[in-house]
């Protein structure tokens, strides 16, 4: 038996030593955990989620389809859900966003204030949040979204030069986020120094439905011929302040300037004897996109900018024709 020692001895070792080379090779591979797109995993797996203030709008439809188109050249998977003006609801999205570990939240706020704890919950759990078309305290990593206060300047100079600087307007007011507040201060800020009174300021929650009665209610308190304008804070609210006008027989009084750029909007506009006059026009499938880009920069490290601002362009009867729409 003692002769057999040595060959065996040498056996063990040969196969000791192919296993260590094996495994010397095979580190390197086995760490690697690189890829060619921004923000993603070696599996290529990236899921991004986007809650929208409601998906009756247009406006937030348009930004769907925009990550919907994002998300396809990235290969990943998309989430888009409608918090229907609910923040309770959204807060829950948040929730389940965390729950189902998504790589990337895009968040249109329909609280700035009240959205915050979410915010917090998503960022200690390693998410990060990017807020889309309005702002949202908790700490969001950017806010991309249109220059709303340009929106509302450009609304405002458009009345000032069609009334020539003089007359009695109604403000119809939005809900309580950033960019509509930033509209309400821009168009404020631009009739300022004119003769410009506004005689109403009423909340039409971003909707046509309520816009048109709270328009309806307006009429009844002002008797026919003392408004010149009304400044609607998006185009479904200017929508619904056209048909209230209509209704009530006041179509030759007034004239409507909304904000959005909506395919609604631009329809009305088009008809023979539209009253709504001019839309700030917004890009909501660009601003989406562009906070794709920006989470993604995110998800690799890099530094980003605090806000991003898209710009937006003024539509009016007598340049409609050339406006390319969303």
């Amino acid at each position: 038996m003692k002769k057999y020692t040595k060959p065996l001895f040498s056996f063990f070792l040969v196969i000791v030593i192919a296993l260590m080379t094996a495994c010397s090779s095979a580190g390197p591979a086995s760490n690697d955990t690189s890829s060619n797109e921004p923000g993603k995993n070696s599996d290529n797996s990236l899921t991004i989620a986007l809650t929208v203030g409601t998906l009756a709008n247009p406006f937030f439809v348009s930004m769907g389809e925009g990550v919907k188109e994002a998300g396809k050249k990235l290969g990943a998977e998309v989430i888009v859900e409608s918090a229907d003006y609910d923040l309770a609801k959204q807060i829950s999205q948040i929730e389940n966003f965390i729950t189902k570990k998504v790589d990337l939240i895009l968040l249109n706020a329909v609280d700035s204030k009240g959205i915050a704890g979410a915010v917090q919950q998503a960022k200690a759990a390693g998410i990060p949040v990017i807020a889309v078309d309005v702002n949202a305290k908790g700490g969001v990593n950017a806010t991309v979204t249109s220059d709303n206060y340009q929106a509302g300047k450009l609304a405002g100079e458009y009345v000032i030069e069609q009334l020539g600087g003089e007359g009695n307007i109604v403000i119809i007011d939005g809900p309580p986020v950033s960019a509509v507040t930033n509209r309400i201060q821009g168009f404020e800020d631009a009739i300022e120094n004119s003769n410009i009174k506004v005689i109403a300021k009423q909340n039409g929650e971003g909707s046509r439905g309520k816009a048109l009665t709270v328009m309806e209610s307006i009429l009844q308190a002002n008797p026919e011929g003392t408004i010149d304008a009304v400044f609607a804070i998006n185009d479904p609210e200017a929508i619904g302040v056209e048909i209230a006008q209509k209704q009530a027989g006041r179509t030759d009084e007034f004239f409507i300037v909304g904000v959005d750029g909506a395919p609604q909007a631009i329809k009305a506009m088009k008809k023979e004897g539209s009253t709504i006059a001019a839309t700030s026009a917004q890009h909501p499938d660009q601003m989406v996109k562009k906070a794709v880009e920006t989470g993604l920069k995110v998800l690799d490290g890099e530094k980003v900018e605090e806000l991003v601002k898209v710009p937006v362009d003024l539509v009016t009867q007598e340049n409609l024709n050339s406006y390319q729409g969303w």
